[in-house]
């Protein structure tokens, strides 16, 4: 461990960027979709509900999470923000799969919604999810990399207040672009 240690700010900066090309190469069509192999059509267009509802528990992880360590439970803080990151991790595979296959929704409600509410959703959203990669790798390999008795005197307190706060609004936009695209119109 003494080795990502000393790298956290470079590993924090390649797992970002390994993860900002794999967002922006699926929605781009970088990756072709003859790449992976085709779930049936009822999975595929599951993968949207699913996600929200990953969302919907990773909001719920988060907060618990937050609570736990301000009560000063270190164990269960950790459990919970693992999970969450697995619920991330989970999230973002359906997504690039599903939009590596069929590519962006696009928006069906009235034009005047998609340019003044959807469009500006979505912008926050995606910057907020941009924002917070790096934070979540950064405040994560602090915490694996230090022994819990020394995260105190790191960045990961601050790291994980902003990651958590990034994570919590983009994951509920998230959910909320969804209602707009799946559920609205």
């Amino acid at each position: 461990m003494s080795d990502v240690r000393e790298r956290v700010p470079a590993l924090t900066g390649l797992l970002t960027a390994v993860s900002l090309a794999l967002v922006f190469g699926a929605v781009g069509g970088a990756i072709p979709s003859t790449a992976l192999p085709r779930a049936p059509e009822s999975v595929i267009e599951a993968i949207p509900t699913v996600n929200a509802v990953i969302s919907a528990a990773a909001i719920g992880t988060i907060v618990a999470g937050v609570r736990a360590i301000r009560r000063g439970n270190v164990e269960r803080h950790r459990r919970l923000m693992v999970t969450t990151f697995g619920l991330f991790v989970a999230f973002l595979v359906l997504y690039l799969y599903r939009v590596t296959l069929v590519g962006p929704t696009e928006f069906g409600g009235p034009a005047a919604v998609e340019t003044y509410v959807y469009f500006p959703l979505l912008a926050v959203h995606i910057l907020l999810a941009i924002v917070a990669i790096p934070a979540v790798y950064y405040t994560l390999l602090l915490a694996v990399s230090h022994p819990v008795s020394e995260l105190r005197e790191t960045n990961h307190p601050r790291a994980g207040k902003v990651a958590a706060t990034l994570w919590l609004v983009s994951f509920t936009l998230g959910i909320v672009v969804y209602a707009m695209l799946y559920l609205l119109w």
